[in-house]
């Protein structure tokens, strides 16, 4: 399996990016193949003592800005080690793409350059997300900010495809993002989505408020791309306030103490919260798998990343979204 991987998307590129895809190699049995700068590359890996074994490097020497307008990726972004990594996945020279760079231009480019899966009205970013009874899936989060009720069920039958193919949820349980939990509630896009949901085979649970998602009530939940980010960055908030306020508590000779006697506990809620544990969010609707990891991630985050990846091969979500979304279609 080789994956096509970004080398110079992200805070940390290309240095993390290269430990991350060497331990990879090591421990995936996969091929990676990197674009970006070959002369920077093969002079990070030398410097840092990282071996290119299994890597092939995909030469070019422009990086797409992440303050650039994302439509520049497919006119003067097209050689930029982001963009050449689609049309490598287009062409099926790799079986999967990651990046961490712009994710307006990941989402425009793998519209337009990658292409989506026939029937797709839109693609749709799902990044996985802890809850107090292990993991979600939010769709969308921030892919689309205008959207059409067809266009939700259609995010919920993809993420219940993802959830069911990659980690392994027989029946997941799949609820709409709402201010309320009867069927009434909401703007009419709610409303109608509603309806959609109630109508189809997924196993849906109904509304659910911001409020009970950290719960673990649900295992996807559909938005639109305006509240699903909203909910995604309160969510990256509330962790890091979360994370300061321990350090508070546990500051001082009798904090550190009684920390000392939970540390096991703590340290899995640390890993819990942690993004880098996860990979990244896939970007669900595309011909074939793509994966957007977080700017700054680092070695940990890009393996899991490219780990993430070869389960969407391995499980090959592709094709059970398009039989999905084909049998929805009828």
């Amino acid at each position: 399996m080789k994956i096509i991987v970004d080398a110079f998307g992200g805070d940390n590129a290309p240095l993390e990016v290269l430990k991350g895809a060497e331990r990879a190699v090591r421990e995936l049995d996969v091929e990676i193949m990197l674009t970006g700068n070959k002369n920077v590359i093969e002079k990070c890996a030398e410097d840092n003592n990282i071996s290119l074994q299994k890597m092939e490097i995909i030469h070019t020497e422009e990086v797409f800005d992440i303050h650039e307008e994302p439509s520049k990726i497919v006119k003067t972004g097209k050689n930029t080690s982001l963009a050449l990594g689609l049309q490598y996945l287009r062409d099926g020279k790799g079986d999967a793409f990651l990046s961490a760079g712009s994710t307006g231009a990941l989402v425009v480019g793998a519209t337009m350059i990658a292409k989506r899966i026939k029937g797709v009205k839109r693609v749709a970013l799902a990044p996985i997300m802890p809850s107090e009874k292990g993991y979600f899936m939010l769709i969308d989060a921030g892919a689309n900010t205008e959207c059409r009720p067809e266009m939700l069920l259609q995010f919920a039958v993809m993420g219940s495809a993802y959830m069911q193919t990659v980690m392994g949820l027989k029946s997941p349980r799949t609820a709409l993002a709402n201010i309320g939990g009867e069927e009434t509630k909401g703007r009419e896009l709610e409303i109608e989505t509603y309806k959609l949901l109630k109508e189809s085979s997924l196993n849906f649970t109904g509304n659910i408020e911001a409020r009970d998602i950290p719960k673990g009530d649900a295992d996807v939940v559909v938005a639109d791309g305006y509240t699903g980010n909203m909910l995604l960055k309160l969510y990256e908030g509330m962790g890091k306030f979360m994370s300061n306020k321990l350090k508070m508590l546990f500051s001082g000779f009798s904090g550190k103490l009684s920390g000392m006697l939970i540390l096991n506990k703590i340290n899995l809620l640390k890993k819990q919260m942690d993004y880098k544990e996860v990979g990244g969010a896939v970007l669900l609707g595309v011909s074939r798998p793509v994966i957007k990891a977080h700017g700054s991630s680092d070695a940990n985050a890009f393996f899991n990343a490219i780990r993430q990846a070869k389960k969407c091969v391995d499980g090959d979500v592709v094709g059970k979204i398009t039989d999905y979304i084909s049998e929805s279609n009828k």
